[in-house]
């Protein structure tokens, strides 16, 4: 393999020969060597956006000139689209603030745009780097990250999964069923109305994690190292904030108090708890789903869901409800991370949390697995969710707890000796009411009708 040489205030490095990134990313590289897990691609295209913003913000307050500016903006627009992704090595068991990524991102651009320009013009400190610290850097780059990825990702696959759910709630929306609570019989309900309590799940899921993004719209840029602004502009803060709302087509504002930004994560803990609640909603649903598909004939069986792959190994003519399996497993995986973010974000200290990564991480993961698992099982099971309208009518009329229906009329504990009677004669309701003298069949007909019960 060529190499170059690369130096920095340690001394001399060597550096792949094609590679943009410089000596700090090197030493990075080498010196951590934990596990597979890069640093997620969305932080360094947010870091793309920031530093863009920032060269921006600096030319309009005079803090830099615009050849250099203009420079730093045209390639970090390659970073943005995803050209440079090739030079961005780094994992994310680096550095607890993010620096080595930050001085990835900065030797990259910088020597990219040397290469354009055909002279040193960029330095990665001096220049890309110009009032900016990791300190703020980093933090921007994960609010810019996770409210992105969550308005462009997330939201749009919940939203599609909502449209479907309210397609088959109207649908079966006087089809009639038997309730259960406690996994035990109870009373009647229609298809539509059942559907219809997961599809209100996610509407308030879209609207908590919505509502949620409101704290990952300030920006700790213009903080500097520990909130004070150090050889920052007084006006880079909000400037780059415009700019990066410019580029972005979101809403950004500068945080008001830096101090907090830096060595607080709340915002981020604040909206993976809407994810976390969107992760419980969809276990139930998909637990809900393969509930009710199961059997075929040993089971409950009151719907159908797609067939889209053999189930067994061994057993021949096997079919599993494998997309709901899938959907909860991503679930629980939302769940851990939710934890891992938690107690990340609890270990700030002094002026800086210096487990940032692992948040960006976990987070951009718990998003992109949710909006995967949900177009997967909305495509591949709920698009082809079908009613079993025999089980459902049989295990409709099998129902012991139509005997409520009675209450009103006979009393609790009489309605319940008809009950127990059925049960425990294998009769039904109407023959145990009429066998105990206690509703005729006449009456009976009138006061048990499972379409008024709903």
């Amino acid at each position: 393999m060529d190499y170059r040489i690369e130096h920095d205030t340690m001394g001399e490095v060597k550096v792949p020969a094609d590679r943009y990134w410089g000596a700090q990313t090197e030493r990075s590289y080498e010196n951590f060597k934990i596990g597979s897990s890069k640093m997620p691609l969305e932080i360094i295209h947010a870091f793309g956006v920031l530093k863009k913003a920032a060269a921006l913000a600096n030319k309009r307050l005079g803090m830099i000139d615009e050849e250099r500016a203009d420079l730093i903006a045209r390639v970090c627009g390659e970073v943005i689209s995803g050209e440079l992704d090739e030079h961005f090595p780094l994992v994310v068991y680096q550095t607890g603030s993010g620096t080595q990524s930050n001085m990835n991102v900065n030797e990259v651009v910088a020597n990219r745009g040397n290469e354009i320009a055909g002279k040193n013009l960029l330095h990665p400190n001096d220049h890309v780097n110009k009032s900016q610290s990791s300190n703020d850097t980093f933090p921007t780059a994960m609010h810019i990250a996770a409210l992105v990825s969550v308005e462009d990702k997330l939201l749009p696959a919940l939203a599609e999964l909502r449209d479907t759910l309210l397609g088959l709630e109207n649908a079966y929306m006087d089809m009639v069923k038997t309730g259960r609570t406690h996994l035990q019989d109870a009373t009647p309900l229609t298809l539509g109305q059942e559907i219809s309590g997961w599809r209100s799940m996610l509407d308030h899921c879209m609207v908590m994690i919505d509502n949620s993004l409101n704290g990952l719209r300030e920006l700790a840029l213009g903080g500097t190292a520990v909130g004070t602004g150090l050889n920052a502009h007084k006006d880079f803060g909000p400037v780059s904030a415009e700019e990066i709302s410019k580029i972005t087509g979101k809403d950004f504002v500068t945080a008001g108090n830096k101090f907090h930004s830096l060595t607080s994560k709340d915002a981020l803990v604040f909206a993976h708890g809407g994810l976390k609640a969107l992760a419980a909603d969809l276990m139930k649903i998909a637990n809900d789903v393969r509930w009710l598909a199961s059997g075929p004939r040993c089971g409950i069986g009151e719907i159908n869901i797609p067939e889209n792959e053999p189930g067994s190994s061994i057993m021949p003519g096997k079919v599993n409800p494998t997309q709901c399996e899938a959907l909860t497993m991503v679930c629980v995986q939302v769940m851990g991370n939710d934890a891992t973010i938690g107690m990340a974000a609890s270990q700030g200290n002094f002026q800086l949390n210096v487990f940032m990564p692992v948040i960006a991480d976990n987070f951009l993961e718990s998003v992109n697995l949710l909006a995967d698992g949900m177009q997967s099982f909305n495509k591949n099971c709920v698009c082809g969710i079908t009613p079993n309208r025999g089980k459902i009518r049989e295990n409709m009329e099998k129902s012991l707890m139509l005997v409520t229906a009675l209450n009103p009329h006979i009393g609790y504990e009489n309605a319940a000796k008809i009950a127990k009677l059925a049960h425990q004669e294998n009769i039904t309701l109407k023959q145990a009411a009429s066998k105990l003298g206690l509703v005729s069949e006449e009456d009976f007909d009138q006061f048990v009708n499972p379409e008024k019960m709903v």
